[in-house]
């Protein structure tokens, strides 16, 4: 079976079959895994049975093992964690938010890998919003708004320990091995629009919710506005891939070019995905 790169009916996303990743991959069929990513911004791979040696060795493909600041890993690995719910859990739901993972670093990562074990029989999407797209059909006007702006990005909302991934969230029993920190309390600034770094494309970086907690140089109140407007162009249906899980799934993304969110709706189910970020060397 050869190696085929169909893409969704859909802002992003492809799905890659004719690959066994439990297998090593050769240099021109890496690079082929690169481009589509880097056309696709994510990369669905079904029906793989792998081992965290496997996805480890995937995963080092396209660069090397980024940090999950605020995750403990899984037993036996340094950089593989789990995305973890239990069926009887009743904390929120993990990452119900628009993101792109840990903006917050001085060089957020390039990639996220999800490795699907536990999957629900229904509900858990995952929802990826295309943000070259966005950028290119965005109204002129919010975009002069947006001209040279630059986002402070902080993990205190989600990672402190009064934050919403904190210790009283800890003490209601959620499952995943999350570590709040003071550490949660830094600020970073990005661009709001920026060049990815391998392609050249403009798009916007990051979203108000998760990281993203005001614009330099701007009044809390101004900051508000103008990033709420942005926040509500930048996740409309016409930019996002609703991506539906199976077990042994892997699913590949770049944080340069997608936000991304997760879902619930899978109630008294068992939920456990290893996850794995790959670090920009870009810059």
């Amino acid at each position: 079976m050869s190696l085929t790169i169909e893409p969704y009916d859909a802002a992003c996303g492809a799905r890659v079959t004719g690959l066994d990743l439990s297998a090593e991959l050769s240099p021109a069929t890496i690079r082929t895994l690169r481009e589509a990513w880097l056309a696709h911004h994510v990369l669905v791979f079904p029906d793989q049975k792998l081992s965290d040696d496997d996805l480890e060795r995937f995963a080092l493909y396209f660069g090397p093992f980024g940090e999950d600041t605020f995750f403990g890993p899984i037993e036996g690995r340094t950089h593989i964690a789990a995305i973890k719910r239990m069926a009887d859990e009743t904390t929120p739901i993990f990452a119900d938010i628009w993101h792109t993972d840990w903006s917050f670093q001085e060089t957020p990562p390039a990639a996220t890998i999800l490795y699907g074990i536990d999957i629900p029989p229904t509900g858990g999407d995952t929802l990826f919003a295309n943000q070259h797209l966005a950028l290119e059909q965005m109204p002129e006007d919010l975009r002069q708004k947006l001209a040279g702006k630059i986002g402070i990005h902080s993990a205190a909302l989600g990672y402190s320990k009064g934050g919403a991934y904190g210790e009283s969230d800890r003490e209601a029993g959620r499952s995943m091995d999350i570590r709040p920190s003071d550490e949660a309390l830094a600020q970073q600034p990005h661009p709001l629009i920026r060049e990815h770094p391998e392609t050249g494309q403009p798009g916007i970086f990051g979203t108000i919710g998760a990281y993203v907690i005001g614009i330099d140089g701007m009044s809390p109140d101004d900051s508000l506005a103008l990033l709420s407007e942005l926040g509500a162009w930048q996740t409309q249906d016409a930019f996002i891939y609703t991506h539906k899980w199976e077990k042994d799934m892997l699913v590949m993304w770049d944080n340069r070019s997608v936000l991304h969110k997760a879902t619930g709706g899978y109630e008294g189910h068992d939920r456990l995905l290893h996850r794995i970020t790959i670090a920009d060397t870009t810059d």
